[in-house]
């Protein structure tokens, strides 16, 4: 996992990974997975497009185009989106009254994030981003996000084409998918 560095290029494909505090499964244990939509749809309203995905019930990974229009960088867009992803986890967190998990994500927190005003550690504080230089590389890439759910301790799907939380039916299946753009239009 990359700590904290900032990637300002544009017009340009990441593969992005970002992972629960502990690798624990928040995301599946709250049932969030929907909360990646908005995400997803603010991404476009900020010339950034998801072009492949997959949501795991402990980590993401993506590949997003920052076009050279957009006012963000990829750090930011990952930034928001995880903060975005993280109230609602703690939202439901707080619903379902999993009060250990909560004073486990509570004392996750480093001093510096307890004084920026962070009451849970939801999420590793860094993202690993990798520049995308070719198509070759988004095809290993987006086959790796796809296959995920079905490789090693994973069995979240009979077939990887068939994962919900997944882009996979949207290139495999023909899928309609409203956030997704297909990576041949950027390469």
């Amino acid at each position: 996992m990359s700590i904290h560095q900032t990637h300002s290029e544009k017009n340009a494909i990441y593969f992005v990974t970002f992972t629960c505090f502990q690798w624990l499964p928040l995301i599946d244990e709250t049932s969030c997975y929907q909360y990646f939509n908005k995400w997803f749809e603010y991404l476009t309203t900020q010339k950034a497009y998801l072009l492949g995905y997959v949501i795991m019930p402990n980590h993401f990974h993506g590949l997003i185009y920052v076009d050279e229009n957009s006012e963000k960088t990829i750090n930011q867009f990952v930034a928001n989106g995880k903060r975005f992803i993280a109230y609602e986890i703690i939202r439901k967190l707080k619903e379902q009254t999993h009060h250990g998990i909560l004073t486990k994500l509570e004392s996750g927190l480093s001093r510096r994030q307890v004084e920026r005003g962070s009451k849970h550690a939801v999420f590793i504080s860094s993202f690993d981003g990798k520049l995308c230089f070719d198509r070759e590389m988004v095809e290993t890439k987006l086959n790796y996000i796809h296959k995920n759910p079905v490789k090693g301790k994973w069995r979240l799907a009979d077939d990887w084409v068939h994962y919900q939380y997944s882009s996979a039916g949207f290139y495999e299946l023909g899928e309609s998918n409203s956030y997704l753009r297909h990576y041949r239009e950027f390469i």
